[in-house]
């Protein structure tokens, strides 16, 4: 496969000396959808106001004949450095879609589009296709096309709070299990790390209560030995290794992030909620306590002999409410660690006991309804995998799922 160039996401420049993504060999393997099979049509206009039509062709491959296909932008859902995120309809199908709209420097490929094009998975947002449009000044964007969900699990949390109540734990269960199983995929089958795991970036659908990771804007393929940005992901949920400006780090950057979010799913406000970089990790200390010089060496070699203040460390127990259940604790405990290589990865996360009740035949959400497909595996999303985990991760009930799996 030829290597490409990438532009660096959401406007970061990467500290390498060249701008070409290596691929894991893992992926070597898989079926990458190339730029004539995702059609990419340039089409004029802004298209983000409501009212405004789109037309975009696809297909034109192997003999079959184009098709046009027209959205109707409805609404702006989300706004950043990296663009725009708007609401539309196929007016061919009358499908709601979203798309996020990023300026295109023409001298790169996006690594987000790459990224994307490889993911397949029932808790990651998916890509329906894609095209470029281009505005009078002669801008250059790409617009990724992809599945609409309507809420985000940072919404459901300001909702709660609303309301003045602490979300079910069945929630906090299923939101945050799908979450892990969106990490253990990316992490161990794709070998992307994400960068950018927070309440905003997760989205979940309230009927079914089905989450989906989205924005790959910052996502990117950690190669051993090559440095990476460390600034990156949003404040709240920022790794210590990365506030201590490591720039090799791993997966783990992930982990951190989404332990924050587990605990802020658990509170209903956020563990770490500091207001500057330094901030934010006086807000860890507060917690976690100082670092050991060990722990500074794991996670940057160059802060060694650097003095922090002496806190001892505050117990988990006394951070949640009595009634939290232990196990709940202790899997905030081990996803919230300083050395990046003592927290616990994605798959094993999976088989954490807090996990235990989505495992029961008999679970079932509050109005009664069944839970979201949690254990339709497919057989590279656990390639490798211990049979000894496997049998804890799938029930009894749900192996006629996984019949690739011989269990």
């Amino acid at each position: 496969m030829a290597s490409v160039g990438v532009a660096p996401a959401s406007g970061l420049i990467e500290s390498e000396s060249h701008a070409v993504d290596k691929l894991p060999e893992e992926m070597n393997g898989m079926k990458i959808r190339d730029n004539k099979e995702m059609e990419t049509t340039v089409v004029d206009g802004n298209g983000t106001e409501a009212g405004h039509i789109i037309l975009t062709t696809i297909g034109g491959r192997n003999g079959q004949p184009k098709q046009t296909i027209s959205y109707m932008a409805e609404r702006v859902v989300g706004q950043g450095s990296f663009g725009v995120v708007f609401q539309a309809k196929c007016l061919e199908t009358g499908e709601t879609v979203a798309i996020k709209k990023v300026l295109q420097d023409k001298r790169y490929k996006n690594r987000e589009l790459q990224t994307m094009r490889l993911l397949d998975h029932p808790n990651v947002v998916s890509l329906k296709h894609c095209f470029f449009s281009a505005t009078e000044k002669e801008e250059l964007y790409l617009n990724l096309v992809l599945e609409y969900v309507p809420e985000t699990i940072h919404r459901v949390i300001k909702h709660y709070n609303k309301l003045n109540q602490r979300m079910p734990i069945i929630y906090v269960k299923l939101y945050t299990y799908q979450i892990f199983r969106a990490l253990s995929y990316i992490h161990r089958c794709i070998g992307v790390c994400h960068r950018d795991i927070k309440p905003q970036n997760l989205l979940v659908n309230p009927h079914t209560h089905q989450v989906k990771l989205c924005d790959f804007g910052s996502a990117k393929v950690l190669v051993k030995g090559e440095p990476n940005i460390s600034y990156i992901c949003s404040r709240y949920y920022r790794a210590p290794e990365l506030i201590f400006g490591a720039i090799e780090y791993s997966t783990a950057i992930d982990i951190w992030s989404a332990g924050c979010v587990l605990a802020e799913l658990l509170l209903g406000q956020p563990l770490f909620p500091g207001e500057s970089g330094v901030d934010q990790l006086v807000e860890i200390i507060k917690i976690l306590g100082t670092p050991t010089r060990e722990e500074i060496k794991c996670m940057n070699p160059n802060y060694t002999e650097f003095k922090f203040p002496q806190i001892k460390a505050h117990p988990w127990h006394k951070i949640f409410n009595k009634r939290m259940p232990p196990e709940a604790v202790d899997l905030v405990s081990r996803l919230l660690q300083y050395s990046p290589n003592l927290r616990c990865s994605a798959l094993d996360a999976l088989t954490h006991k807090f996990f235990d009740e989505l495992r029961d035949p008999n679970a079932r959400l509050p109005n009664g309804r069944f839970l979201p497909p949690l254990f339709n595996f497919k057989s590279h999303e656990l390639k490798g995998v211990p049979t000894e985990t496997l049998l804890k991760l799938i029930p009894e009930h749900a192996r006629k799922q996984c019949s690739s799996l011989a269990l």
